[in-house]
């Protein structure tokens, strides 16, 4: 149960934070949680044999576990292109030189567009994206890199590591992109990091001796040949490929931090939270606003409530952070307008189970990822996953639930317009008291109707 006068933000590395919250990302990408942390490890290692200045190997760090934070937000665009589930869509491509023509290609290309579709809809779809792949690469990249190197700045990381994220997919021979940039013209810490990821796909699925053979295939194209020849040598370091198996991964990352572990203060965790909550948001057009209402509506039932500042703090960063599981959930499903199948619902009610893991791997964080993980639970026992009941709802959980509801019906969705605010609250109001608690709902209410007073005042003296 939660404990009120703790608050998780003394003694935290920021490496703990960031590691664990990488997982999400990895899930965003459709690749096995752990992804950016087994990238990360051999990144580090390659800057190992790099011998690159305590700074540089600071930057990459950061820059290997956040590489992917930009994911979400081309997210829907790519399952509109495809007309399919995009994280299938993206974990394929993976393993596909994409950058020439191929009987391969085709393969990814039959198995990932529009299926179930009768096949002469499926190749006139597969004929325009073929004659649109470099411009919508140019934007699903561009997006994709742009976005991720912001993410980067807002939690205040270097400029280096920001760059580095930006240029993750440009190739030696600059077919890449966003900018096609080409040889030394790329960050070297953005050739470490290709090199890396591309390295840690293949051999998390097929060995280290496959990985290697197909990373020195694209040397020159994709890769640096110096970071080619590198990981060469690094096919013998059974070490190393031993430290990327089971589940000791993470503490072998956190090991590898260069210098002094970088604390996490209560302001560098306050701007995480927000960057992640962006992160959620983006990847629907329908949520782009959702986490941080959730926050918003949360803070103010907890203020109305008279709870003390500390809790305020706890339950706005548990409300920015509670969809980070939804990262998980294709846009097909996301973005469905009809209703879902059984197999769509299983896999949609997972989500708060992925929120709750990921953040109980941040060390202090167990209670806040219970208050995330419990935004769909019920005092009546019928939410999910988990089907607690009022006894098993803390005060934070019982606002968050609340203000989860309220924001989700104020928004639009696919199946429906957003409704009105006296609409919102006369559903609401059905469910209380025995699903949703009937003093956060009052709360809601009071902080609405005091919001709504001050509003009209502004608008009256604006107008006088």
């Amino acid at each position: 149960m939660f404990n009120q006068t703790y608050l998780p933000t003394d003694n935290i590395r920021l490496s703990d934070v960031i590691s664990a919250l990488s997982v999400a990302l990895d899930l965003t990408e459709g690749q096995p949680m752990g992804h950016a942390i087994r990238s990360c490890i051999l990144g580090m290692r390659i800057a190992d044999e790099l011998q690159l200045a305590p700074q540089q190997r600071s930057d990459l760090y950061y820059a290997l576990l956040l590489k992917d934070s930009g994911c979400s937000s081309n997210a829907a665009r790519l399952c509109q292109i495809m007309g399919a589930d995009e994280l299938a869509a993206k974990r394929e491509i993976k393993f596909e030189d994409w950058t020439k023509a191929s009987l391969s290609g085709l393969k990814y290309l039959l198995r990932n567009v529009l299926p179930g579709a009768p096949m002469p809809s499926r190749i006139v779809r597969i004929i325009q994206i073929a004659l649109q792949q470099r411009a919508n690469n140019a934007d699903l990249i561009g997006t994709r890199c742009e976005r991720g190197a912001e993410i980067a700045r807002q939690i205040g990381l270097s400029e280096a590591t920001a760059q580095a994220i930006h240029s993750l997919d440009e190739h030696w021979n600059g077919g890449g992109y966003p900018e096609s940039r080409r040889g030394e013209e790329i960050p070297i810490l953005a050739r470490i990091m290709n090199v890396s990821q591309t390295l840690e796909v293949f051999a998390h699925r097929s060995g280290s001796r496959l990985a290697v053979q197909t990373v020195a295939e694209r040397s020159g194209r994709w890769f640096d040949p110096v970071m080619v020849r590198i990981v060469q040598l690094l096919e013998r370091d059974q070490q190393l490929w031993q430290s990327l198996k089971g589940t000791n991964a993470r503490e072998h990352v956190l090991r590898m931090e260069p210098g002094i572990a970088l604390p996490a203060s209560p302001e560098r965790i306050d701007s995480i939270c927000h960057a992640f909550a962006q992160v959620i948001d983006a990847k629907s057009p329908y949520t782009f606003h959702h986490s941080v209402g959730v926050a918003e509506a949360s803070t103010a039932i907890a203020e109305e409530m008279c709870l003390s500042p500390g809790i305020c703090t706890f339950v706005r960063r548990a409300a920015l952070l509670h969809d980070i599981g939804k990262l998980s959930v294709s846009n097909a499903i996301l973005e469905k307008p009809g209703k879902l199948t059984s197999e769509e619902w299983t896999i949609m009610r997972m989500h708060p189970v992925y929120t709750g893991t990921i953040l109980a791997n941040i060390r202090g964080f167990d209670q806040l990822a219970y208050v995330a993980a419990a935004h769909h639970e019920r005092l009546d026992g019928t939410g999910y996953p988990e089907g607690l009941s009022a006894e098993g709802m803390s005060v934070p959980a019982r606002i968050i639930a609340v203000a989860d509801v309220y924001q989700a019906l104020s928004e639009k969705r696919p199946y429906r317009e957003s409704l009105p605010i006296e609409t919102v609250f006369g559903i609401m109001d059905r469910d209380v008291p025995h699903r949703l608690d009937p003093e956060c709902l009052k709360a809601l209410k009071r902080s609405k109707l005091k919001s709504q007073t001050k509003d009209a005042a502004l608008a009256h003296s604006a107008g006088s």
